[in-house]
């Protein structure tokens, strides 16, 4: 489950370097990274959803192993720890973009 969200690492290598190639492709490549975005989020949201499902099953005692929460909760934590990191990552690198001198 957390393999989805480890491919926004992926994401960075869907956009295409160097100067002709990038400037024919540069509508397409950001398409692919939107789509890139959405379906991480898509996935983070899932996997919130999942854990917020065991978590009612586990107070309600419905769940019969309770390790099953604790996975969940975790993959959901740490996909959320790693969608901040790229988000903070993405905004520093558009600020140091915004001060570079023309």
């Amino acid at each position: 489950m957390i393999g989805a969200v480890g491919g926004a690492g992926a994401v960075g290598g869907t956009a295409p370097v160097g100067g002709a190639a990038a400037a024919g492709k540069s509508g397409a490549a950001g398409s692919d990274f939107g789509s890139s975005i959405t379906k991480t989020l898509d996935e983070l949201d899932r996997l919130h959803g999942n854990s917020d499902q065991l978590a009612n099953q586990a107070a309600t005692g419905e769940l019969e192993s309770v390790t099953d929460y604790l996975v969940a909760a975790t993959e959901a934590q740490l996909a959320t720890q790693v969608t901040v990191a790229v988000r903070n990552r993405a905004v520093e690198a558009f600020n140091d973009i915004m001060r570079m001198q023309v």
